[in-house]
């Protein structure tokens, strides 16, 4: 072969790989203890285990957080917030500074709710029609609308690996019709934000459905056979945790979790406390996000292996022992109770700082140990006892 023909092939083997697909989404399941459920999640930016805890990344931050303490702490997948996003800086200009991902600096994915909860939660400032909601912004009173085409298009050019259909969220307790009501819309929602989704979304991203129905289990049922019917990528339990009990919200998710697909991931939105998110593993869950670590971290609240410490208490004032001596992270293993009690007494900025980290690390630790003791087929077991010791010491 001349030298002239090498370099032909040495054009089209670099025209191959240039053409190379990007991996697609996809969930793998590998072990089950009970209904606990051990998988992964491959995304083209990396691989997920689940189950999994997603930090909330609100306005394109982890709060308290740097991007790599986030990291150190074993987060694999953060969440950023369509309502907040959209409003400032707008979804438009982060698109042109390079998409969500670069903007924040955070490699890995990232998945973004439909900003339905947020825009709901507005209540008397916003209007529901077929076509989607208007509202007035917290911010400057403005006009606004979102729509479930505008919000996959918001989730697009956000770059959103992960992305949620638009839905209507309502509050509990509500009338069944009421209920009813909400559900089917979000149903009719769930077609228009996949017809959009495909319109839009590049190769690799996922959509979620999300499923509907108050704690009437009936209409959890027709909600998530519905949503399995358009063949989603995943599926996610909304509307819970939204004032119904945890009793409940566990009664539902067993019913709601009976009509999802095995081979696809399942994720509980807004959920919750360590105690919460055993309970709902227990039952099928396999994702997780909540602002708890992050909320409580900012005022002075630690979660712990022996239960949540208030740091405000006087208590503390004089405890040398770090919040948990064997923890990897350094806010939670190198620092007294006694120093960040003064922190968080003095208002100090480092208080929140702290024991936000040491909080979502301590998730990151809770959703290690709830891999393992599901691979090792003992998560029953394990849950019994680790649940009897997270009520060991409460807040006071």
């Amino acid at each position: 072969m001349s030298g002239k023909d090498a370099g032909k092939d040495d054009d089209k083997n670099a025209s191959f790989c240039l053409k190379s697909p990007r991996p697609v989404f996809s969930f793998h399941l590998e072990a089950t203890s009970g209904h606990a459920r051990l998988g992964k999640i491959k995304t083209p930016r990396s691989t997920i285990k689940t189950p999994a805890f997603m930090p909330v990344g609100t306005a394109a931050t982890v709060k308290a957080l740097y991007p790599e303490q986030v990291r150190q702490t074993g987060t694999e997948i953060i969440l950023g917030n369509v309502y907040h996003l959209m409003l400032r800086p707008t979804a438009e200009r982060i698109a042109k500074l390079g998409g969500l991902h670069t903007f924040m600096r955070w490699e890995g994915p990232i998945l973004t709710d439909s900003g339905g909860f947020q825009v709901m939660s507005l209540a008397g400032l916003r209007k529901i029609t077929e076509d989607g909601v208007t509202f007035r912004s917290h911010i400057d009173g403005a006009e606004k609308s979102l729509s479930p085409e505008r919000s996959i298009i918001i989730q697009c050019l956000l770059g959103a690996d992960i992305q949620m259909q638009f839905d209507e969220c309502i509050s509990l307790p509500n009338p069944t019709a009421e209920i009813e009501r909400a559900m089917q819309l979000s149903l009719r929602w769930a077609e228009r934000s996949k017809t959009t989704f495909h319109e839009r979304a590049t190769e690799g991203q996922a959509l979620f459905g999300i499923v509907q129905g108050g704690t009437n289990e009936d209409l959890r049922r027709q909600s998530a056979q519905s949503l399995t019917n358009m063949d989603f990528q995943g599926y996610a339990v909304g509307g819970l945790a939204v004032g119904e009990g945890q009793e409940a919200m566990l009664r539902t998710l067993e019913a709601t979790v009976a009509f999802l697909p095995k081979q696809k991931p399942r994720y509980l939105m807004g959920v919750g406390t360590p105690q919460d998110i055993i309970q709902a593993v227990a039952r099928g869950i396999d994702m997780f996000d909540c602002v708890m670590p992050t909320r409580n971290g900012r005022h002075g609240v630690a979660f712990t292996w022996d239960g949540r410490l208030n740091l405000k208490n006087a208590r503390f004032a004089e405890d040398t022992r770090p919040l948990i001596e064997t923890s990897k992270c350094p806010a939670a293993r190198d620092y007294s109770r006694a120093y960040l009690h003064h922190l968080i007494k003095s208002g100090e900025y480092l208080g929140a700082m702290l024991v936000s980290w040491a909080n979502v690390a301590f998730y990151q630790d809770l959703m290690a140990c709830i891999r393992e003791a599901v691979n090792n087929g003992s998560y029953e077991e394990w849950a019994v006892q680790t649940l009897e010791r997270l009520d060991g010491v409460g807040e006071s």
